[in-house]
């Protein structure tokens, strides 16, 4: 079975592209593997992230802030996938992907933008996490079907249009 490899793209990378990376690594039996990076990389992982995360199975130590930039230079994990998950990432100017992977926006509201009370806010953030797992359980399906990257990706966008 080939893997594949799938990179989340947020600003901050602090939260909803965490989940994505967590998500895609632990819900696809072995199918996809998932990075997540930011254009500007935060400081922390937003606490309730990294507790979905780890409730997910997702190794904490994998659980952090990291720069895109990371990705785009020789010896990087080549990525199949780039997803970009908040709309200020999906208009930045991105840096050259090795390797020409399939490219698509999923847009999520920011969670982190939540106010209220803790349970609020964890609600935000699980619904953010069943859209995102409804459309990497479906890319990962339409990938058996032996489709190219971007059909499997245009299969994904087109349910959610």
């Amino acid at each position: 079975m080939k893997t594949y490899n799938v990179l989340f793209l947020c600003t901050h990378n602090s939260a909803r592209s965490i989940l994505g990376e967590a998500l895609a690594s632990t819900q696809t039996s072995g199918r996809l593997v998932g990075f997540s990076a930011g254009s500007l990389p935060g400081k922390e992982v937003n606490p309730i992230v990294r507790t979905l995360a780890t409730e997910l199975g997702y190794p904490a130590e994998k659980i952090y802030s990291k720069s895109w930039s990371e990705y785009a230079v020789v010896g990087a994990p080549r990525m199949d996938f780039i997803i970009t998950v908040c709309d200020n990432a999906a208009g930045e100017v991105c840096p050259f992907w090795p390797g020409n992977p399939a490219i698509a926006h999923w847009g999520f509201p920011d969670p982190c933008k939540v106010r209220g009370s803790y349970e609020d806010k964890r609600s935000a953030f699980i619904k953010i996490l069943s859209e995102l797992r409804k459309r990497i359980q479906l890319l990962a399906a339409s990938l058996l079907k032996d489709r190219s990257l971007q059909a499997a990706l245009k299969s994904v966008d087109s349910t959610y249009e």
